[in-house]
């Protein structure tokens, strides 16, 4: 597998504080190519995170629309178009 590359931000310098095993994981994957320092494989890894959550949040949005009154909504939308052509 390649080196994952991330877009070049604006970046602030953090402390964190990781477990001994996660970070054992980070330097593998460093080791292995995949990134270029930990640094870039944490910001790989939470970017990732926070994109997840994104479409988890949407999905649990979605899931609350009644399909019958979408439906109704479109139906009413469209009332006022012309039909569409016949081929």
């Amino acid at each position: 597998m390649g080196m994952i590359n991330c877009h070049t931000m604006a970046t602030t310098k953090v402390a964190i504080t990781l477990e001994s095993g996660t970070l054992q994981e980070v330097d593998r994957w460093v080791r292995a190519g995949r990134f270029p320092n930990r640094s870039r494989a944490i910001q790989a890894a939470l970017s990732e995170m926070l994109s997840r959550r994104k479409r988890r949040r949407l999905l649990e949005e979605l899931s609350k629309i009644d399909p019958k009154q979408e439906r109704a909504f479109a139906e009413e939308f469209f009332s006022g178009e012309p039909a569409w052509p016949e081929y």
